[in-house]
Order: structure tokens, then sequence, then C-alpha cells
């Protein structure tokens, strides 16, 4: 963790808002963060990671829930490192979350995770029966963002979010993008989120001693590692993001850009789990699911804004992509009713 890593004021709400009713404690857990409580009220002002950690690991022990209180039974503290344990004795991705989610439904009585391989796409689905809608909102990102941070952690590199969903509304935030991709959706009909299933084939990469190493860090882990605005992956991102398509540069030219040559920039995205054409389908791929979804665009429009010449080459692309072509991912999610973020 870095001394600039910092954390959208949002998300101090989930460690806090199960502590509503004792509020010498929250004053007594913010002097001792260093997080000044006005923050609540400025949800898009940043709070320096260091300070966020604190608060959660505070919260923790406070409360004996690693949970923060959202939920009507919890996590009592040492649920986490139990789960942890048994997963990393998993073979790959795909038997430790279905253990995973598992384990969360022995503690939790609110908040239900099922997974659903179709195909080349995987979809966390989440059912909640959380007491009131400000409960279930920040109970379901709690959930979300620990089963998704830890199915990073365990396979050792970032698990690209390509749409979340979530039922309950509220404003877009900056930290959004990097924890649930770029397409984000509040007000759906169902809180889930899709992944590609081929990641679930990747080895467990942890073992005993990185373990050890990840449960006394687990905050930073969880929020900010793989959540990491100024990595190399993130940079090129956004960078894509901000141009067209066919303004790209090629990786020679991007290494310039970044005053690398172009072996090092390969290897220090490689070191980050990427190459930089997976983060060009990834771009062009998010922005598909983006225009289907949000925009009236014919499916030729959306194939020349995110750069191929021909629309078969566009449907050939995407069906690689999802396991479906465009216009039936169109349809299938038009039923939906998501307002977007």
């Amino acid at each position: 963790m870095r001394e600039k890593d910092s954390v959208a004021a949002y998300f101090l709400q989930a460690m806090v808002h199960g502590s509503r009713g004792n509020p010498q404690h929250l004053q007594a857990a913010f002097e001792e963060s260093g997080v000044d409580p006005a923050m609540l009220l400025e949800p898009t002002a940043r709070v320096p990671a260091s300070a966020f950690a604190a608060l959660w690991l505070i919260q923790r022990s406070e409360l004996n829930d690693e949970f923060f209180g959202l939920d009507s039974h919890g996590m009592p503290q040492g649920s986490f490192a139990l789960i942890c344990r048994g997963l990393i004795q998993e073979p790959d991705l795909n038997k430790a979350l279905h253990q995973c989610l598992g384990y969360f439904s022995l503690f939790l009585r609110d908040f239900h995770g099922t997974l659903h391989v179709q195909g080349e796409r995987s979809i966390i689905r989440l059912n909640s029966s959380a007491r009131d809608d400000d409960f279930s909102r920040l109970g379901e990102e709690t959930f979300l963002v620990l089963i998704t941070s830890l199915l990073s952690w365990l396979g050792g590199r970032r698990i690209p979010i390509e749409r979340a969903d979530f039922r309950q509304v509220r404003p877009l935030l900056s930290d959004d993008s990097l924890l649930w991709g770029p397409n984000i959706f509040f007000g759906a009909r169902c809180t889930e989120i899709e992944f590609f299933s081929r990641y679930l084939h990747q080895p467990v990469a942890q073992t005993p001693a990185s373990l050890k190493l990840f449960l006394r860090t687990s905050p930073q882990w969880l929020v900010i590692r793989y959540r990491n605005s100024h990595s190399l992956a993130s940079r090129v991102q956004q960078r894509l993001r901000n141009s067209h398509c066919r303004d790209w540069p090629t990786l020679d030219a991007f290494a310039e850009e970044l005053g690398m040559n172009s072996s090092t920039f390969r290897r220090k995205l490689e070191r980050e789990g990427f190459s930089y054409q997976e983060i060009k389908d990834e771009v062009r791929r998010a922005l598909a699911i983006k225009l289907l979804r949000k925009s009236s665009m014919s499916i030729g429009e959306i194939a020349e804004v995110i750069g191929f010449q021909e629309a078969s080459a566009f449907h050939r692309a995407f069906k690689k992509w999802i396991g479906e072509n465009p216009g039936r991912y169109r349809i299938q999610k038009d039923h939906l009713g998501s307002v977007p973020g």
C-alpha cells in the first residue's frame, strides 16, 4: 500500500452502518483510525487507504463481526481466516469459489450467493433478505467485495468483472470502475456480477505462508491491491478508454509514450497478469456491452465504434468473448430494466 492510495469515503458506510446506535464507540473508532467522521457526508471525498484499513480493523474487532453488523448473524472474528485456510487447499478457482460461497452461507443469514456457469460466462447472483434497503445495499456490496477480492487473491491476479448489476440505486463513484469494471448498473432486477469462466480453471496460487501475510494485511489486499488505479495495467486501460479505437497506439508506440522499451513494457504488464492484447480486448468488450445495453445504436454502428470494419467480424469476436452473438445478448439483457450508473 502506497501513501498516495486512497478510497472513496462512500465505502466507510459499510463499516460503520451497523454501529449507528453507538455514537460514542463510533467517535472513538474515528479518532483512533484518523478518519474524519464528516467524510460520511461527502461520499466522493478521498480517505487515505491507511486510515481506511485502520478503521476496518478497529470495527472488525470492536463488533466481533467481520461483516460489520450488516447481517442478522454476522461473521465472528476468525471466520474469515477459517474460510481462507479451507480455500487454499482447493486445486482451482472453480472449486474454491463453490466452497467460498458455501462457507459464507454457514455464517450469514441475510445474504446468499450462488454461482451460475453459462458457457463462456460465469455469474455470481446474490439473494438478500436484509432488514432494510440500506443494510441490503451495503451488505450486498460488502459480500461481493469480499468474494471477488478473495477470488483475485487466490488466483494471484485481478479477475476482471465484465458486468455488475445492483438492485439498489446509488450515485456512481470514481472507484466503481476499479471495483466492478466499466459496466455497472444500479436499479437492476437482481444483484449479480459476470466474469469469464476461463478464470475458474486457474489453479489456486496461494500457500499457508502467503496466507499469513494476507491475513495480516487483509483490508489492503481486499480493497486496494487488486483495485489499484496506479498500476500499469490500469493506466493502459484508462488511456485506451479515453481515445477512439482507431487511435490506439501499437505496443511499441505505447511503450515509447511511457518512456520504456517494448520488452520492459510487456514484462511489467505480464507481472500484473496482463498482456497488451488482453487489455485492448477487455476495453473493446466492455464498450460493446455498454453500448448494447444502454444505447439504441445498431450492431453495425457499435462494430464501427469499437474498431471493426465489418459487422461480421464484430459478431465473431463478440461470440468468442461472450459465448453468444451481440443480438442475442442485447435481447437477453433488455428485460432487466437496469438504470445505468
